[in-house]
């Protein structure tokens, strides 16, 4: 029987990116990709600590935004919702979760997908993905940190160190990032931190909200360049009327924080996507269509 080498090497090939797909995600991209998951709705009731009227804002309600960015050298996890995956059942309908956080604060969640379905959807596991990074630590951008664990994590000392002390200030749930206290951690010791190493994915120091919070620069060759906000303004509004959260570790830094990332706008010409505006986070596509 003669067997046909270019047959042979073709279901050699194909075995082998089964495998790999399986193994370690879907295979990388040749450029850029950022792809915007649904975590969730967090309905607002005291917008006092946003020194912001409900009448000035034309929704109260927060869009809790997850980030995936693929780029040909690797993928990073930016932000990992408000409530845990394993807390509670996708049903197809919206569900809303209850949380009571470390302080005794308590929060309702819209919940619609989970985030590992997300990923899942489009090729990806929790331990496939190369980095983790948060924009700070509070409670909504934690929930599922620690099933990132395996990947190499991007913090800055004064934040790891404030979510390991005894009582994190803030709105937090520490039991969601426990996890990363063994992980392989990168300290960023500069104020831009260049993740793959070609300026297409820049992590910006921008403390205010909390000692050590950072935002994302992802500069796509289609789209252009944008700034994801962590929560460097949550409303809108906030930018609009120069309010400052009286919930932020320091209203000082944030206030410098803020020009200079807005000076960074104006001369870089980036879009600037706050992560909570609801009504601005509903006109983006979301996965498993993405932005290149």
């Amino acid at each position: 029987m003669t067997r046909n080498p270019t047959r042979l090497f073709l279901a050699a090939a194909a075995l082998a990116f089964a495998f790999a797909s399986a193994s370690h995600g879907a295979p990388a991209p040749s450029s850029l990709r950022l792809y915007v998951f649904d975590c969730g709705t967090l309905h607002v009731a005291d917008m006092a600590r946003f020194q912001l009227k409900k009448e000035e804002v034309s929704t109260t309600d927060l869009s809790v935004a997850c980030y995936l960015i693929v780029h040909p050298k690797g993928t990073m996890i930016w932000d990992t919702g408000a409530v845990p995956d394993s807390a509670w059942k996708p049903t197809g309908d919206p569900v809303t979760q209850h949380l009571v956080l470390q302080d005794g604060e308590q929060r309702d969640v819209v919940m619609r997908k989970s985030l590992q379905s997300q990923l899942a959807e489009i090729g990806y596991s929790p331990s496939a993905i190369t980095y983790l990074a948060l924009s700070h630590y509070h409670y909504d951008h934690t929930a599922n940190a620690n099933e990132f664990a395996g990947a190499t994590w991007l913090v800055r000392q004064i934040e790891r160190d404030t979510m390991f002390s005894a009582n994190p200030a803030g709105a937090v749930q520490p039991s969601t990032y426990s996890a990363l206290r063994d992980s392989k951690t990168v300290i960023i010791t500069t104020d831009d931190y260049d993740v793959f190493g070609d300026g297409t994915v820049v992590i910006k120091f921008a403390p205010g909200h909390t000692p050590g919070h950072q935002v994302l620069y992802v500069k796509l060759a289609n789209t252009g360049g944008v700034v994801l906000s962590g929560d460097l303004y949550h409303f809108p509004e906030e930018r609009a009327l120069g309010r400052v959260p009286t919930i932020d570790f320091n209203q000082d830094q944030t206030r410098a924080s803020r020009a200079a990332i807005e000076a960074f706008l104006k001369q870089s010409g980036a879009q600037l996507w706050i992560q909570h505006d609801f009504v601005g986070n509903a006109k983006l596509k979301k996965s498993p269509a993405f932005y290149d």
